[in-house]
């Protein structure tokens, strides 16, 4: 698995660069057969350390987690329990209900678009009926069951996922409602 430790304006040593490694190596290795990739970023907010994970694993789904502490230590040990409980999950998932995914998830390129919101005078008229683009930048959409949708959804504590079906081939949403339940928009083709 490859590494990137970094450090937002505060030094990581190597004693802790070498920590990160073999812990967040054995908790993922516990429950993940082959990740491929782990970012680790270490930040300070006010008095505390904030450790921010994100693994990557070759069925192409992706694991966050963040952990806030007033030792970096401490922080980082949040983390990979935050960690290691979200990949416990999702292999006694895949175990429970789902098949064995034989090949990595195929992914579509896609457009993302940022849209200003108009916080100016409600009552007054806009000069264009065009909402102003603040960023554009491309986006990966994954070809997942729904199932696997709702777990990457989950896993990445997104509100929303867009994925492309995989019994259907088109282009559904999985979203999060208000009642806790999940939702599942299947656009008729």
């Amino acid at each position: 698995m490859r590494y990137q430790i970094s450090g937002k304006q505060i030094d990581i040593g190597e004693a802790l660069q070498t920590h990160v490694k073999e812990e967040l190596g054995a908790a993922v290795k516990k429950y993940a057969e082959r990740p491929t990739d782990a970012n680790v970023i270490f930040s300070k907010s006010a008095s505390e350390f904030v450790c921010e994970a994100t693994v990557h694993l070759s069925t192409g789904l992706t694991a966050q987690a963040k952990g806030h502490a007033h030792e970096i230590y401490a922080a980082f040990e949040s983390c990979c329990e935050k960690m290691e409980k979200q990949l416990r999950r999702y292999k006694r998932r895949l175990k429970d209900h789902h098949r064995d995914r034989e090949e990595p998830v195929e992914l579509f390129g896609a457009a993302s678009y940022i849209l200003a919101s108009d916080e100016a005078d409600e009552d007054s008229e806009p000069s264009s009926l065009q909402p102003i683009i603040v960023a554009e930048m491309e986006t990966k959409i994954p070809s997942l069951s729904v199932g696997e949708a709702v777990m990457q959804m989950e896993l990445a504590g997104a509100p929303v996922l867009v994925f492309r079906n995989e019994a259907k081939s088109g282009v559904n949403v999985v979203y999060r409602r208000e009642d806790g339940n999940i939702g599942w928009i299947d656009p008729q083709q």
